[in-house]
């Protein structure tokens, strides 16, 4: 799609350099060049997301963020499930020394039954 916009875009750009309007060219590979930038910083992101998982007697988190993985685990039964500040605020995850926030991808009203769901799961079992 993106190179169909820089086909286009350019071409007009073009048509308008042979009719004597250089600068739509210029303007056109500046706008080609923005829209490509734009695709860059959103395919960065594209990505992101957060996974947390049980795993033996371990609670597993691995946060991905621009291309960067982070991932903590804690001993089950040493886990605290807090919110950071209030009751729409991120969960705060932790334990034995470490502590890690998550639900950034979560409704702020949803974060409290993401908890619970967090918390139960680390009873059962």
């Amino acid at each position: 799609m993106y190179i169909f916009l820089c086909t286009v875009s350019l071409g007009i750009g073009v048509f308008f350099w042979l009719q004597g309007a250089t600068l739509v060219l210029a303007f056109a590979g500046l706008e080609v060049a923005v829209v490509g930038l734009a695709f860059l910083v959103y395919a960065r992101h594209a990505a992101d997301g957060e996974m947390i998982s049980l795993q033996g007697a371990n609670l597993v988190v691995e946060l991905e963020t621009a291309g960067r993985l982070e991932r903590t685990e804690f001993e089950r039964q040493w886990v605290r499930v807090e919110p950071k500040s209030g009751d729409l605020s991120l969960i705060e995850l932790s334990g034995q020394g470490r502590s890690i926030e998550v639900g950034r991808f979560v409704r702020p009203e949803l974060r409290q039954v993401l908890a619970r769901e967090i918390r139960k799961a680390l009873r059962s079992a």
